[in-house]
């Protein structure tokens, strides 16, 4: 028996018997590799055109007050990343060199120590140059000069990283690294996520891939799963443990069956049940729902579901998935992925990647598919972590040449 496998054994061992007792096959060793955003693949940055002044150096803090009064706060600060003020000394040599042979004038401005700053004045688009340069001329000091106004393209993103800043100060306009990363989640948040869960990942995944062959093997949906664990203060606990259930009251026909039924959607209801149940408890009621058919299939429909489902919540006063960990077999598609962001997952991790219908990953979609008639899939949408969303987390794709058979589903299936 090898280091890696001991490894293995000991996590296992340390785990709850519940734990030890489901966990059947062998456990082995995978590779985590966190998801890249929409922004992080992006083709290239995004450029968008700036108005920009100068001023004699006293009149600096007067022209930035007034400029503020034309635009909204927001939008002043639409460009934390670059600098409002830079010296002629610091301009980028290509756009220095153009200002300073406009004139002998503007030649003196940009030689020694000058005593002219220019002003990042805002987005050409919402300017009007005209009453931009009607307001600089109330200006004091800027009595009898000419207003220079000019137009120059900026990256509408902050720099990923400081080699990134210094080429986007000598290309565009001198940038600020802001020690983050604009792009997605930054890069120590990553590292010390994937150290926390890559010593009993492959336990959950596991058991994720375990239940997906009883869940084909019933016939009661395709072969896909969901493990859902709550990991505290070095202790990890399962809390829900779905297969996939599209089949189960109608059998397999020519459709993709019930999508309330996929393994997410069902692992994130029993989470909610596990809850209820105790806020039941502690009110003393037990209402009984009245339904002819259970669209969620969310009722254990065999005994390792079963097993978990019984388990009592470890935290049931905190928001439904808050900061728990989902393993899955397959990406999940688009209505499971936001189900996961509504639910407030904490991480992500899975086997299988979905090019055709998954939802978290951002990059390009498989082409030449019937389900697509041939054409390109296009961009992924990356939902694991978008700006425009009010929640994102940390998602994995976890790989592994070992034990863990691949699960065969059709590439056009949503999971």
């Amino acid at each position: 028996m090898d280091e890696e496998e001991n490894s293995i054994h000991r996590i296992l061992d340390a785990q709850e018997p519940i734990v030890k007792e489901l966990v059947r096959g062998e456990v082995e060793h995978g590779v985590l590799i966190p998801l890249k955003t929409t922004l992080e693949l992006r083709d290239d940055y995004v450029t968008a055109k700036v108005l920009i002044t100068r001023v004699p150096l006293k009149t600096a803090n007067p022209a930035i007050m007034m400029l503020r009064e034309l635009l909204s706060e927001e939008v002043v600060k639409c460009f934390p990343h670059l600098r409002r003020c830079a010296k002629p000394c610091d301009l980028p040599a290509h756009i220095k060199a153009k200002f300073m042979n406009e004139s002998p004038d503007t030649r003196q401005i940009h030689t020694g120590k000058s005593n002219w700053i220019y002003i990042i004045a805002g987005p050409e688009s919402m300017l009007n140059k005209e009453e931009v340069r009607q307001e600089l001329t109330k200006l004091d000091g800027m009595e009898g000069e000419e207003v220079f106004i000019s137009s120059i393209p900026v990256p509408m993103v902050a720099p990923a990283s400081q080699v990134q800043a210094a080429m986007w100060s000598q290309q565009f306009w001198p940038a600020v690294y802001r020690k983050n990363n604009p792009l997605g989640p930054h890069p120590s948040m990553i590292a010390r996520s994937t150290d926390e869960i890559s010593d009993d990942a492959a336990i959950w995944m596991s058991l994720a891939h375990q239940v997906a062959h009883q869940s084909e093997a019933k016939g009661y949906g395709e072969a896909m799963g969901a493990c859902v664990i709550q990991r505290e203060e070095d202790k990890t606990t399962i809390v829900a443990l779905a297969g996939d259930a599209r089949w189960c009251q109608r059998g397999k026909c020519g459709d993709g069956g019930n999508p309330m039924a996929h393994c997410v959607m069902r692992a994130i209801s029993m989470v909610a049940q596990k809850l209820v149940r105790c806020e039941n408890r502690q009110t003393r009621t037990n209402p009984e729902p009245i339904l002819e058919y259970e669209c969620f299939q969310d009722k254990p429909l065999f005994e390792d579901e079963r097993k978990v489902f019984e388990l009592e919540h470890p935290s049931p006063d905190g928001y439904l998935c808050h900061g728990l960990e989902m393993y899955l077999t397959h990406e999940p598609c688009v209505m499971c992925s936001m189900a996961i962001l509504h639910s407030r997952m904490g991480k992500v991790v899975f086997r299988h990647r979905m090019p055709l219908t998954g939802g978290l990953s951002a990059e390009d979609r498989g082409c030449g598919h019937p389900s697509l008639g041939g054409a390109d899939g296009g961009r992924g949408l990356g939902l694991f972590w978008r700006r425009e969303l009010n929640w994102s987390l940390i998602a994995w794709e976890w790989e592994s040449g070992g034990c863990m058979r691949p699960l065969e589903v059709d590439k056009a299936i949503h999971a």
